[in-house]
């Protein structure tokens, strides 16, 4: 890495530990000083060296703080009535929306885009991740939000309409944690710092939010990889499409295995 990704990497990690003070230590106050002191302390390195043709790391981090900041407006805790749902919707497309339209509209750059598609078609180790998905979450899934227990951190779904809410929930959620996760923050990092270490701190956000989400007890040993993996895929696919449909497969099963956890015998596929 270049002098400048070197000098990049602390002020992001700080900003990237507010996640964790935010989500999983509940220290909202520690989360507010390091995204503060993330933000400073990358102000400061840029007077010193940054020049007009390089991105600004001072937006680009003020832009993930944002996005942090609005998530935590509201409690994560999984509910399904109306306010609830409402308020997710709000808070969640507001995470994503607003740090776009300050980057577009307000720093005037293209520091964020949705690529939808890659220009080439999925090849064959695609399609193999996407069976791979569904298999290892039909074989892992189950043992662990049942007997950890963390499926209690979802709300009971025994009827068709709270089975419904629960479905549209468990996707949407899914698919605004690539829009967020990979398409702002780890996009945002990449601009500054070698892909492994924007993944690595992507990392960190993306597990501290699905913590409080509610993959607890041992729940990072698998969100960790799954971080990890969904930002390499983007990096070699450059395609939305594609890092959503596997975030997707991957929410089906969670679907499945809350609606089985909460109604034994419903779905008898399970093994647990």
């Amino acid at each position: 890495m270049t002098k400048s990704a070197w000098h990049s990497i602390p002020p992001a990690a700080l900003v990237c530990a507010a996640a964790p003070a935010f989500f999983v230590l509940g220290w909202t106050w520690i989360g507010w000083l390091l995204l503060g002191a993330g933000v400073g302390i990358a102000a400061l390195i840029e007077r010193r060296s940054v020049t007009s043709a390089e991105p600004s790391l001072t937006r680009d981090l003020s832009l993930i703080g944002i996005g942090m900041l609005i998530v935590h407006a509201i409690s994560l805790e999984a509910q399904l009535d109306d306010l609830s749902m409402l308020r997710f919707t709000l808070a969640l497309g507001g995470a994503v929306l607003v740090p776009y339209l300050v980057s577009r509209f307000v720093f005037r750059d293209r520091a964020i885009v949705f690529p939808w598609r890659a220009r080439t078609r999925w090849t064959r180790w695609q399609w193999g991740w996407l069976v791979a998905v569904l298999v290892l979450g039909w074989l892992i899934l189950p043992y662990y939000f049942i007997t950890s227990g963390v499926y209690q951190n979802w709300p009971v779904v025994d009827t068709p309409d709270l089975i419904a809410r629960l479905f549209v929930g468990v996707g949407a959620v899914g698919i605004w944690d690539e829009l967020f996760f990979i398409c702002t923050v780890f996009a945002l990092l990449r601009r500054h710092m070698s892909a492994l270490s924007a993944n690595l701190l992507q990392m960190v956000v993306f597990v501290s939010f699905l913590w409080e989400l509610g993959y607890r007890e041992w729940g990072p040993v698998l969100t960790i990889p799954f971080a990890l993996l969904q930002g390499w895929i983007f990096l070699r696919t450059h395609s939305l499409a594609y890092v959503v449909t596997v975030h997707l497969l991957f929410d089906a099963v969670v679907f499945a295995v809350l609606v089985h956890a909460h109604n034994p015998g419903l779905l008898p596929f399970f093994l647990v």
